[in-house]
């Protein structure tokens, strides 16, 4: 399998990229398997968080140079099937109802660095490197760069495209591509309280909450906008999560959704 993937009793699922000989780069199999598995989790009640990883020591190298070597002299309804199907993994991660958080060790390279702008949390180590490569190998990051872009906006976009150079964790961080930076053998612990801080959430406001963010993106303060997130707000006012989250306030326990060990 390309991707490895677990859940436990709290419905944290870990997907592992499992192309270690490759830097977990990801072909037509992997990317398809990837969004599959992406599909199946968006509609499971049972999942709260979706934590991205990489085997083997890093993260991911984006796309299999082969695999794209060999598209090059495929059919041009080929090259557009399987360039399509790239932005739809980028896009199903992008838009997923559940939390994710990316966890990056090593190196993401090129489509990799849109795995992360794609994940709502990413933390790395301080020893991993990003680096957007594609125009190095005569590529431009085209189906990732609107995540990108998003996340580190069109200035810092400019510069990562054109020169393709490493940059390091620090870096990452103080563009807004990341939003931690742990010690190597510290990582997955930061990662586990970032976890535990979303599953303090409900999930149908964190849904909700994820899909504000979408609406509200780029958009004029106006009272189109005004009237959208009125209702909204509306919305959860007359949901269970809510009744159940304002009652548990007041009468000092735990809502249920909490998981019963944080408490």
């Amino acid at each position: 399998m390309d991707i490895l993937e677990s859940i436990d009793e709290r419905g944290v699922v870990h997907l592992t990229l499992n192309r270690p000989h490759r830097r977990n780069a990801f072909d037509r199999a992997s990317m398809l398997e990837l969004t599959t598995i992406l599909r199946r989790l968006d509609s499971d009640a049972r999942v709260r968080v979706v934590a991205l990883s990489g085997a083997g020591g890093n993260f991911c190298a984006g796309g299999d140079i082969e695999w794209m070597r060999g598209l090059a002299n495929a059919s041009p309804q080929a090259q557009e099937d399987d360039a399509l199907a790239l932005s739809e993994m980028f896009h199903t991660l992008d838009t997923l109802s559940k939390p994710t958080v990316a966890m990056i060790e090593g190196v993401a390279f090129g489509g990799g660095v849109g795995l992360v702008a794609c994940c709502d949390i990413a933390i790395c180590d301080n020893s991993s490197k990003f680096s957007m490569s594609e125009v190095r190998l005569g590529l431009a990051p085209a189906v990732v760069g609107p995540y990108v872009v998003r996340a580190v906006g069109p200035r810092a976009s400019r510069a990562l495209f054109l020169t393709a150079e490493p940059i390091s964790a620090d870096r990452a961080l103080q563009t807004g591509l990341i939003h931690e930076i742990a010690e190597k053998n510290e990582i997955e612990a930061a990662r586990d309280h970032v976890i535990d801080a979303l599953l303090f959430g409900a999930p149908g406001a964190q849904a909700q909450t994820k899909d504000l963010v979408a609406l509200c993106e780029q958009r004029p303060i106006d009272l189109s906008l005004r009237r959208e997130t009125a209702h909204v707000i509306m919305a959860r006012w007359a949901s269970s999560e809510g009744a159940e989250g304002l009652s548990s306030f007041l009468e000092r326990r735990a809502p249920n959704w909490r998981p019963r060990r944080q408490a």
